[in-house]
């Protein structure tokens, strides 16, 4: 595990998809859980930090895709877990509907996931005071029809999911065959501009830790995004 900063952490040497860690005095928060593989390296790197598998009280899921879920079966078993994730994003994470799919030549495959269930709904403008002291709930729908971030507005970090990718070291859209909604993407771009964070943590690539508005903004612009 590696420190973003004061109780945030993230994970390292996963396959695929960023995951990442908060540390409250009743325990931790995982945000997403990559692929399949990547949990037992998750509760490893837990582990070599001093935490029990059940000191994970919540996992929050950005978005219901293999590469932010793959872990969330053997997560769950493990930890004892509540999930938590928006109500659209839930149905998938239950097995209920399959992936959404773009409606393109190149799509990937129908996919329906192991069941998990989710325990708690989030929407948009829910505030979470367990998690950090009020870690909050921003819809950034596009990528998936159920897409969510998290804000933190006290220490200004952001983490994005996959609204924009950071590879490598570099932002950019999200890959147009995986997401269902380019349009409603770029909207949420630039909704999450707006907030001028001080940190970004991302779905896929390094977290940014200085200067994060300033490059949001300018990446916004590149593709001619109103901003606020």
């Amino acid at each position: 595990m590696q420190q973003i900063s004061e109780n945030v952490y993230t994970f390292t040497g996963l396959p695929a998809g960023r995951v990442y860690g908060l540390v409250d005095s009743d325990g931790l928060t995982l945000i997403d859980t990559s692929v399949a593989p990547a949990a037992k390296r998750i509760l490893k790197q837990l582990a070599a930090r001093g935490y029990q598998p059940k000191d994970v009280k919540r996992i929050l899921i950005t978005h219901a895709h293999p590469d932010h879920v793959g872990g969330l079966p053997h997560l769950k078993e493990a930890t004892g877990a509540e999930i938590w994730a928006s109500a659209l994003e839930k149905r998938v994470i239950q097995g209920e509907i399959p992936i959404p799919t773009v409606k393109a030549r190149i799509h990937p495959p129908n996919m329906t996931l192991k069941p998990v269930a989710v325990e708690r709904e989030l929407a948009d403008g829910d505030t979470l005071p367990e998690i950090l002291g009020g870690l909050q709930v921003v819809a950034t729908f596009g990528h998936a029809p159920g897409h969510i971030s998290f804000w933190h507005p006290e220490k200004r970090i952001l983490f994005t999911g996959d609204v924009i990718f950071y590879i490598p070291r570099k932002m950019r859209l999200p890959f147009a065959f995986l997401t269902v909604d380019m349009d409603e993407n770029r909207r949420s771009i630039t909704k999450i501009a707006a907030l001028e964070p001080k940190i970004i943590c991302f779905g896929h690539g390094k977290p940014i830790i200085e200067n994060a508005a300033e490059q949001l903004r300018v990446f916004a612009q590149k593709y001619g995004l109103p901003l606020n």
